[in-house]
């Protein structure tokens, strides 16, 4: 299911990101995966399905899939010169180390997405995350096109360097 896209032809940008000191390319690089990963996750909340009848008492309320769905950064998986954001639904978490209690609940408990993904025995699967990403891949390449061409030549200019747009 973790799908990548992986441009081509970045090198020019990639050497360039290398002159930038270490901080101000980590803030461009990050910026700009995350302005991909917003238009995935915009399409993900988009197709989302909502609850439409009574909603039975204990059950989450309608909305809370579309509430749950985010964009986070990997700290574990990020690296200087690669930033790794993923589209994702929040759910349970788990507390404490010893108890292993769950807190269950809340406007963002979505624990029932992965049967709405992928279907189970006694329910076809009605995919929401996997077609936003097929749907919007390009346009998230082009938002980050996009924020890159903006957001470069100002930090190029910021260190006095001449940025000459073509």
């Amino acid at each position: 299911m973790a799908d990548s896209v992986h441009i081509a032809g970045l090198d020019t940008f990639a050497q360039a990101l290398k002159l930038l000191p270490n901080n101000i390319s980590r803030r461009v690089l990050r910026g700009a995966v995350a302005a991909a990963g917003k238009v995935i996750r915009d399409e993900a909340k988009a197709r989302a399905p909502v609850h439409s009848g009574p909603v039975a008492k204990g059950h989450p309320p309608p909305g809370t899939l579309k509430r749950a769905i985010a964009l986070g950064r990997s700290n574990r998986l990020s690296k200087p010169g690669k930033e790794v954001y993923h589209v994702f639904v929040r759910n349970s978490a788990i507390a404490g180390s010893k108890g292993k209690k769950i807190i269950a609940g809340g406007k963002f408990d979505a624990y029932y997405w992965r049967y709405i993904e992928f279907g189970t025995s006694k329910m076809a699967a009605r995919p929401f995350l996997r077609p936003a990403f097929e749907a919007k891949k390009e346009a998230a390449i082009e938002a980050l096109t996009q924020y890159i061409a903006e957001r470069f030549p100002r930090e190029a200019e910021k260190l006095g360097w001449k940025w000459i747009r073509k």
